[in-house]
């Protein structure tokens, strides 16, 4: 069988949708010999992935995602690899595509979340890219032979939310990436202050960042200036807003950090705070226990069934609620101790190889039908 996979999102810039990909088209490698694979690339992470196995092989597709060449390009390049079974790692699928596939839905965010804040268009452009979101999500649900969710809190939400068939629906857990590469400073992280709590993710209003500030507002009050609060992420335009904002001189925002360098920043925080409205699986909490840093997280959405009693959680709408909760991470050392004694067992749950094993199976399955 010849199977396909979108993977112009490759690679960690692209947060935790392009660690999902470089990870699933690694371990395949690893696990699978029998299948052709053709892996869609754009320019800009072209050189991010060479093919390790014979079986493997990248094809250009320097197509932007979201926009109307996604939708008529595509197909057409798809179609001269002559797949058999297509792999959209993301709810983007071309409404043109009819070809059978398969795709993963992460999340229901924009249909929760469809908030102005969220967007630097115009609101006549926003409306548009709005409806156009909701007629590719639906056309990607309605048409895959199998969707694939990342928790059991997706799958509930896509069936509530887009009338899916629970059957159609499978679950298939991420899992955190750890570096495997000596962890050293190379610049990035080796000027953060300590110590610190630390934040790692994209800027966007549900992960709630703006009310993490109001909580580290009355932490700081309540301590001094013994603690530094830093947000690592992509500096862009919502990151920027925050800056802004943050009226606190200990508040410390690195940018986007290497593998190394966020191994590092990891390693060395002293705490790990994750404020977020929503989640379809929520990966940087469980990169901070894989480095031995207690959690504490919101109770929100899909947290609390992946993170199980590995974290301490508070209401994410309460910012004194989130002060007491880093308080009590930071202070309280017999909730230090067992946190991370709780996250070996959580940690124990996920793996990116059977995270693949199970993708495979789906293949083999939908492919044999």
């Amino acid at each position: 069988m010849k199977i396909g996979i979108d993977a112009r999102m490759f690679g960690p810039k692209q947060g935790g949708l392009g660690r999902y990909i470089e990870q699933l088209v690694i371990n395949l490698e690893k696990i699978d010999r029998t299948n052709e694979y053709i892996v869609f690339l754009r320019k800009n992470n072209w050189n991010d992935y060479n093919p390790a196995a014979p079986n493997f092989k990248k094809v250009l597709a320097d197509v932007p995602w979201y926009g109307w060449a996604e939708q008529i390009k595509m197909p057409k390049i798809i179609r001269c690899e002559k797949i058999d079974l297509m792999h959209f790692p993301h709810w983007n699928v071309p409404l043109f595509f009819n070809s059978p596939y398969i795709v993963t839905i992460h999340d229901l965010l924009l249909l929760h979340y469809p908030t102005r804040k969220a967007s630097t268009l115009g609101p006549l452009l926003y409306w548009f890219k709005n409806l156009a979101y909701k007629l590719v999500l639906e056309h990607a649900v309605k048409r895959a032979k199998i969707i694939i969710a990342p928790s059991e809190f997706t799958k509930k939400d896509i069936i509530s939310t887009l009338c899916s068939p629970a059957e159609k629906i499978k679950v298939t857990y991420l899992a955190p990436y750890q570096n495997k590469t000596d962890a050293k400073d190379t610049g990035g992280a080796a000027s953060i202050p300590e110590p610190y709590v630390l934040y790692v993710g994209v800027a966007y209003p549900h992960k709630n960042l703006d009310r993490l500030l109001q909580a580290w507002q009355i932490f700081t009050e309540k301590n001094g200036n013994k603690y530094y609060l830093v947000l690592s992420g992509k500096n862009n335009y919502f990151y920027k807003k925050l800056m802004a904002s943050a009226k606190s001189d200990n508040v410390i925002f690195t940018d986007f950090l290497s593998d190394a360098d966020l191994s590092a920043a990891y390693n060395h925080a002293s705490l790990f705070v994750f404020p977020s409205l929503y989640e379809g699986f929520g990966m940087p909490p469980l990169e901070a226990m894989a480095h031995g840093v207690p959690v504490v997280s919101s109770n929100s959405t899909c947290l609390k069934e992946i993170l199980g009693d590995a974290a301490c959680y508070f209401d994410p709408l309460q910012p004194l609620q989130i002060a007491e909760a880093m308080q009590r991470g930071l202070q309280d050392q017999e909730i230090r101790k067992n946190l991370l004694e709780n996250a070996k067992n959580v940690l124990a749950k996920y793996s990116w190889e059977e995270t693949t094993r199970q993708t495979l199976n789906i293949y083999l399955s939908t492919g044999q039908k």
